[in-house]
């Protein structure tokens, strides 16, 4: 009897400690604009979520929902993290205007080189400057895309082509910028421009190369227009974030799984993957035959003049913000080998 009671002692204990494990697995929902074949969600978010399975002996479970297929809109992304709707998403920050005025100063004209030195450095300043702007939430990275520019149903080869053309901006700064560059700016989500630009709502678009293959926008448009230099026309911010509340439910050890997979190094991976896909995109145009146009210094120079006003203003409406301009000025340039 007395081997029968340890026996069945045994057994509780084990269901008990068993189930405290259990308790301790998780699934995480992740959900993003972007079909499942783009660059981020397949070369970044896809591996990122492989990696933390993994290393969490899979007691770390995700699932993954593109596309919006939790429902929503893009600009309700971030809220959907902060008010615990879903587990983790991925968002462009430009989506809710004046929502994240100091990370904004990465998307001023021609602050852009690579994604990678660009992610690095906008992982930098967002640590130093603007951790206040995502306190709702745990911030896992933030990044940037690599050069933007124009792919236009006309080709662009001066300032002056521009003029009256609708193009699609995907936040306020680069609305602004299309302004005094002659255009008039078109806001919408990326996934709104194939069909935008099918049936002639807009008459081109900025997007990065990387975007290009899963928006087949290179097979509906046929002219690119790039800038001579180490700096692209502009680039967006990009943000992944949790739930606080999924965050710090977890236990430490899964904690400490998330805290090493977030950070300057994820935020370089996701600019890595952008570059990349920069790479892939402008593949495509070229074996497609489009024409692909590179302005000289002299006319990307006329392009950085017209667009000054864009950065003073910026400035001028933002608390510190030439201190905030300067120092990602020169963090980019400190992460641009």
């Amino acid at each position: 009897m007395k081997n029968f009671a340890t026996l069945i002692g045994a057994v509780a204990t084990a269901a008990v400690l068993s189930g405290t494990a259990f308790a301790q697995d998780v699934t995480l929902r992740v959900h993003q604009m972007l079909p499942p074949q783009a660059t981020i969600p397949a070369d970044a978010i896809e591996p990122w979520a492989e990696r933390v399975a993994a290393e969490s002996d899979g007691r770390i479970k995700f699932e993954l929902y593109p596309s919006m297929q939790l429902g929503g809109a893009p600009p309700q992304l971030f809220d959907q993290a902060k008010d615990g709707v879903v587990d983790i998403i991925w968002t462009v920050l430009g989506y809710t205007p004046g929502r994240f005025p100091k990370s904004e100063v990465f998307e001023t004209p021609f602050m852009v080189t690579t994604g990678e030195a660009t992610s690095r450095a906008f992982q930098r300043y967002v640590e130093e400057y603007a951790m206040d702007e995502f306190a709702d939430v745990h911030l896992i990275a933030v990044h940037a895309h690599g050069p933007g520019l124009f792919h236009m149903k006309d080709p662009v080869t001066k300032l002056e082509d521009l003029k009256g053309k609708k193009v699609r901006g995907g936040s306020r700064i680069i609305n602004e910028l299309l302004v005094s560059l002659g255009a008039e700016p078109v806001g919408m989500p990326v996934p709104g421009v194939p069909e935008a630009l099918s049936k002639g709502v807009i008459d081109g678009t900025t997007i990065p190369w990387e975007v290009t293959t899963s928006l087949k926008s290179s097979e509906l448009v046929h002219n690119h227009t790039g800038f001579a230099g180490t700096h692209g026309l502009y680039t967006q911010t990009f943000a992944m974030v949790m739930n606080k509340d999924t965050y710090n439910n977890l236990p430490d050890d899964l904690k400490a799984i998330i805290d090493a997979n977030s950070g300057i190094e994820v935020a370089a991976e996701f600019g890595r993957a952008m570059d990349e896909g920069d790479r892939g995109g402008l593949k495509v145009a070229q074996d497609l035959g489009n024409n692909i146009i590179t302005l000289d210094e002299a006319e990307t120079a006329r392009w950085v003049e017209i667009s000054q006003p864009i950065i003073d203003n910026w400035i001028a409406s933002t608390p510190d913000g030439q201190m905030l301009y300067d120092a990602a000025e020169a963090l980019v340039a400190e992460e641009t080998k």
